[in-house]
């Protein structure tokens, strides 16, 4: 690559240098998880999803005996205007368990199959959409309560998750 001469960044073709690039990305996972990237793979990963559906499981069992019979699942401008059973607390885990089993795949074959970051990319947003899920529940829950009107502190709670993921990936740089 030096041989060839003028090295820039926007002239970088890796797929000249190595011929099978997604062997190679495969074969190098412990060095490239030395690097900025790092959080992708903290993110995506199988004991992430676990955590995130046992956290979705634990927060329903120990809010359901708090909830009243009906709780909402529908709100506009902070009002509820859609009501299910409270038995629909224990959806969020059984949505991960979806996500993870029937969706991830789906992703994978419809979308990345053919992108060398593919499976990494599934595993982060199969994650990510399980996250979401375990925001919703809490928001729920909160709203029930009267300690939330609206998401915007979800979303934030959220945001400084994600952010914090990316601080701990690039310290394990």
């Amino acid at each position: 690559m030096l041989k060839a001469g003028d090295v820039s960044f926007d002239a970088l073709q890796v797929e000249k240098y190595v011929a099978d690039l997604e062997t190679y990305w495969n074969d190098n996972k412990p060095v490239f998880r030395l690097d900025s990237v790092g959080f992708l793979y903290l993110w995506g990963s199988l004991v992430t999803w676990t955590v995130i559906t046992l956290l979705c499981l634990f927060v329903g069992i120990l809010s359901y005996t708090n909830l009243p019979p009906e709780i909402p699942v529908q709100w506009d401008h902070g009002v509820a205007v859609s009501f299910v059973n409270k038995n629909f607390i224990f959806l969020f885990p059984i949505a991960c368990m979806i996500i993870r089993i029937w969706l991830r795949p789906i992703i994978y074959v419809k979308w990345l199959m053919n992108c060398p970051y593919g499976e990494l990319v599934r595993e982060y947003l199969s994650n990510y959409m399980c996250f979401a899920a375990l925001s919703a529940e809490l928001f729920m829950i909160l709203f029930v309560h009267g300690i939330l009107k609206s998401i915007v502190a979800v979303l934030l709670a959220d945001t400084v998750v994600l952010i914090g993921l990316l601080i701990i990936g690039i310290k394990n740089r």
